[in-house]
Parts: C-alpha cells; sequence; structure tokens
C-alpha cells in the first residue's frame, strides 16, 4: 500500500509544488541582499586584508629586521633581508610578501616586537600583471602611509583586548 501512494504521489507532482510554494513564500519577503560596491558591510577592527609597514611619527620605519614574522610565517610567504647602518641598528633592505602564498593569519603581525608588519582592512585589491603579487617593501611603507589613520583607529579600538 505504502509502494502505491507514493507512486501516485509522483504522478501528481506533489513534491514540485511544495518546492514551488516554498519559492513563492520567499518570493514577496524583503531581499537581505547587499550590493557590494554601493553598500558596504561592516567590518571588525581586526580585519586581516592588504599587509602594510608603518613609520614611527618621526617618518622612520619601525621594522627592525628581527626576522620573527619571517620565521612564524606558516606559509613562507615572507622574504626578509637586512643590513647594519652607521649607527649601529639593524633595518631591512628587502621586505617582501607573496601574496599569493600568504593565508591572512595574522602571526606575523601578532609577533612583530615593533607593531611594524600590520594588516589593514584594505580588502579591495587586484593584480593586473605576473609579478604584482609580490609586495615589496617600498608598496609595503606606501600602503601603510596610505591607510595610517586607519590602522592607528583600529589599533586604539582594540588596544582594550590586547
Amino acid at each position: 500500500m505504502n509502494a502505491v501512494t507514493r507512486y501516485f504521489k509522483s504522478l501528481m507532482l506533489l513534491e514540485l509544488f511544495e518546492g514551488l510554494s516554498v519559492t513563492l513564500r520567499y518570493f514577496f519577503r524583503p531581499k537581505f541582499t547587499i550590493r557590494y560596491p554601493e553598500e558596504k558591510t561592516p567590518k571588525s577592527n581586526r580585519y586581516r586584508g592588504l599587509h602594510a609597514l608603518r613609520r614611527y611619527p618621526n617618518g622612520e620605519e619601525r621594522c627592525i629586521a628581527c626576522k620573527l614574522c619571517e620565521a612564524v610565517c606558516p606559509a613562507l610567504a615572507i622574504t626578509i633581508d637586512s643590513t647594519q647602518r652607521d649607527d649601529g641598528t639593524r633595518r631591512t633592505t628587502r621586505y617582501d610578501i607573496d601574496l599569493f602564498k600568504c593565508i591572512y593569519c595574522g602571526f606575523c603581525e601578532e609577533s612583530c616586537p615593533v607593531d611594524s608588519i600590520v594588516e589593514t582592512d584594505f580588502l579591495e585589491y587586484h593584480f593586473e600583471n605576473r609579478g604584482e603579487n609580490i609586495v615589496t617593501k617600498d608598496k609595503l611603507l606606501a600602503i601603510g602611509d596610505r591607510f595610517e589613520d586607519r590602522i592607528a583607529a583600529a589599533r586604539r579600538q582594540d588596544a582594550a583586548f590586547r
């Protein structure tokens, strides 16, 4: 008897009409879609996007070439070369991040003792040519200069939780 009723239900297409009724019910409800370029979703101040190197207020770069970020990177995306300056301090001569390898885990940011490397909340970047995925020291410093106000504001908001 059970097989017979299943057969007649399949002939009458009851499942199809039940699915269409769900579709029609949700068709007239308000939508929750966000129209991306015009509307932005709120992001946490801990969002991890594009990397940046920060500077001190006097304009000197913060990175002291301790290479902790290179050592802690699980994807081996960071490459650092350093040299010693005349005043005895170490500074980087090369600081490259391969964004194709990077998994945006934030370990580099957490391991930095001077808060030099940070991940900004900027997510709207793309690459058009081969090799643009490797971000050099000059580009990282330019990104840091460009977004310093946003980075500092996010750090102030997050200071209570660090």
